[in-house]
């Protein structure tokens, strides 16, 4: 309690109350009722009422102020109130001021009279007589306590990020703020105690310790949970938390350690000052970068832009171009397909099917894929599940299991001046030349394994392309990046990362012109949709790129139960709260399909498997043509020094199904194919 005598203009002693003590009372004992700590923490920071002697608002920045016991308006800046009684070498002839109340004044003449008011000689405002002044007994020099404040402490403010009182320079400055790291005009604080002492703007200085992004960023941007201002952001935690980025402008921070930054720590949520407060005040104007909030290009000048992610796994971009071409034209669809030249689409003739129609004809059923009964159909053609009919199934009475897309049959027998291979005409193969191995080619583009329909150019050997990158468009949309268009880029240079695997980009990718270290490999804008389905969960699983809301644990994938990172994109159910990797997603028969990489596309996501090779000379059973798993242990074929001895799992194999053997495709092709 403050002593009487301390406050001359009021009869009632004052208690100091301390405006931080309750959160920080909170924050030592308990972390468990943050939200609870956040109500606190704000209404501490919203807090202001008019201090009765300077009459200038407390705010929480000052941290400490005095409140009348008795009197329920009547309160004190901490400084005001501990003003000291006199004022040393402060008038300009060197006498000292002493601190009273104004009851009379000096007058020109050297009497001294009584008024009603008297004004300042440092800001020139009129007082009435009673109220504090400081003034000199010898000379004509009075001034008021505002301005006694201003000269002594009211350039001081008690900040959470130093342990000491912040200091204001008295000069305006153009200078770096350690804060935010950006250059600012205009007033500085810093610490006169530190011996390296930080910078820091007054603007920076005075942003609230919490607030809801929702709020800041007219609801731009929007958070379920307050953000906590955090004034550091070490390199080792953000390697422990896997290099985050902004959710506002996407862009990484800092590794200075001192550079603040607003966070939600449970939900892995982190944005720069700048991006977390109001694009509308003018000193953020600074921090405003091109970002993503509005579009870069006008919808009817691209009408046929092709947007990504596709909704689900069976969605492709052969499906997008046949109904857009649907709706443009007339499109006739035959009810029979029988051969085309060179054996284009099937060496059967092939029936349009719809099992949804009672008069369908066909004796063996066709059950549609279904991941959750584990159940598989891809199409032969463009190697993506068949969902729902009408599709083409083949003729014969034997055992041919050939099944396509309505989409993929009519598919054009050549392409022309195709940007990738510009100098040959490229032609339509249901199997890839004999030269490939049981079908099985890497596409030139994207570089994965598909054993579908292939374009190739007949004179040059390894110019082959599988139908979905053939077809790939030269620029498109994402929602990994919104509202910008994104073009195709066929060679740069090695130095940027794709935003939904994370592996470096060299070739084959789109790249935002706008933002210039935005990248996406085209395998993962093409063959990673937006929702898929896997036994692991019963609910449809989303396509995150950013860690989830309220998901206070780890992340760690439910197919393969390895570690998952969640700054690069996966999937993730609301509804149970799992996750997996986007490269297990695709799993139907058996879980173990994880990509040896473990990022961005499953390897084999191009890949029919199933078929049976014979061979006599390499088995004397036939051998399913299938993906490798832990218990098909090491590959039997001692011939091929790259591959023998080493695990199957993850690879292509031929297996037996009668016995143990088995043994590498590559194993197989440079052996058992000769």
């Amino acid at each position: 309690m403050m002593k009487e005598n301390m406050m001359l203009e009021h009869q009632h002693p004052f208690s100091l109350i301390d405006l931080w003590s309750e959160q920080l009372r909170r924050e030592e004992e308990s972390e468990e009722d943050e939200e609870e700590n956040d109500d606190v923490l704000i209404a501490n920071q919203d807090f202001q009422c008019l201090c009765s002697r300077c009459g200038e608002d407390i705010k929480w920045y000052h941290r400490y102020y005095y409140s009348c016991c008795h009197c329920s308006d009547y309160f004190v800046h901490k400084f005001c109130a501990e003003l000291p009684q006199r004022l040393e070498d402060v008038c300009e002839v060197g006498h000292a001021l002493d601190l009273t109340q104004s009851a009379s004044h000096l007058n020109w003449k050297g009497g001294w009279t009584r008024e009603d008011d008297w004004n300042c000689k440092i800001c020139g405002r009129y007082h009435k007589s009673g109220d504090l002044w400081y003034r000199c007994d010898h000379c004509i020099f009075q001034f008021d306590v505002n301005c006694g404040t201003k000269m002594l402490q009211k350039n001081v403010i008690h900040h959470p990020s130093d342990k000491h009182p912040l200091i204001c320079i008295s000069k305006q400055l153009l200078a770096k703020c350690d804060a935010c790291g950006k250059e600012h005009k205009g007033n500085f604080y810093h610490c006169s105690i530190c011996l390296w002492s930080k910078m820091i703007h007054s603007d920076c200085a005075f942003l609230p310790q919490k607030l809801q992004i929702q709020h800041t960023t007219n609801d731009v941007f929007s958070h379920i949970h307050h953000l906590t201002l955090a004034y550091s952001f070490p390199v080792e935690d953000q390697i422990s938390k896997n290099l985050p980025r902004c959710r506002v402008c996407r862009y990484g921070f800092s590794y200075g350690t001192n550079v603040w930054m607003y966070k939600c720590e449970k939900c892995r949520y982190y944005t720069h000052l700048g991006c977390a407060t109001s694009r509308n005040e003018p000193f953020m104007s600074i921090f405003k970068s091109p970002g993503t909030g509005s579009k870069n290009y006008k919808d009817d000048e691209h009408p046929y832009l092709l947007h990504l992610p596709f909704p689900d796994p069976s969605y492709s971009i052969l499906k997008h171009l046949f109904f857009k071409k649907k709706e443009s034209s007339t499109l006739e669809i035959s009810n029979k397909i029988y051969h085309k030249p060179q054996g284009i689409i099937h060496k059967h003739p092939l029936i349009l099917e719809d099992i949804t129609i009672p008069t369908s004809s066909r004796i063996k059923p066709i059950s549609y894929h279904d991941p959750m009964k584990r159940i598989q159909l891809l199409c032969d053609g463009c190697v993506r599940p068949i969902t729902s009919g009408p599709i083409y199934v083949c003729d014969s009475e034997g055992q041919c299991n050939f099944v396509l897309h309505e989409w993929c049959s009519q598919l054009p027998a050549e392409l022309k001046d195709h940007p990738a291979h510009r100098q040959h005409t490229l032609v339509l193969h249901s199997k890839a030349p004999p030269r490939k191995f049981f079908g099985v080619f890497r596409c030139g583009i994207c570089r994965l394994h598909c054993n579908g329909f292939a374009y190739c150019c007949m004179d040059c050997n390894n110019c082959i392309f599988d139908v979905h990158c053939a077809f790939l468009p030269k620029e498109i949309t994402h929602t990994s990046h919104p509202n910008h268009l994104l073009f195709r880029v066929h060679h740069g240079a090695w130095d940027k990362w794709c935003r939904i695997c994370g592996g470096y980009t060299d070739m084959n990718y789109f790249s935002c012109h706008t933002c210039n270290d935005f990248r996406l490999h085209a395998n993962c804008a093409l063959f990673i949709p937006e929702t898929t389905w896997n036994k692991c969960d019963k609910h449809p699983m989303k396509l995150s790129y950013f860690p989830i809301e309220n998901h206070k644990s780890d992340y760690f994938c439910e197919v393969c139960e390895r570690e998952l990172n969640p700054e690069e994109a996966f999937y993730h159910c609301h509804e149970c709260m799992q996750s997996m990797h986007t490269a297990c997603a695709p799993s139907i028969l058996q879980y173990e399909t994880y990509d040896r990489s473990g990022r961005g596309v499953y390897e084999f996501v191009n890949v029919k498997f199933g078929g049976r090779y014979e061979n006599s000379k390499v088995h004397p059973h036939p051998l399913s043509f299938v993906q490798g798993i832990q218990d098909d242990g090491e590959c039997a074929d001692h011939d091929y020094d790259n591959y023998s001895g080493k695990g199957l799992r993850y690879n292509m194999i031929f297996k037996c199904l009668d016995c143990k053997f088995a043994v590498h495709y590559v194993c197989l092709q440079s052996n058992g194919s000769k």
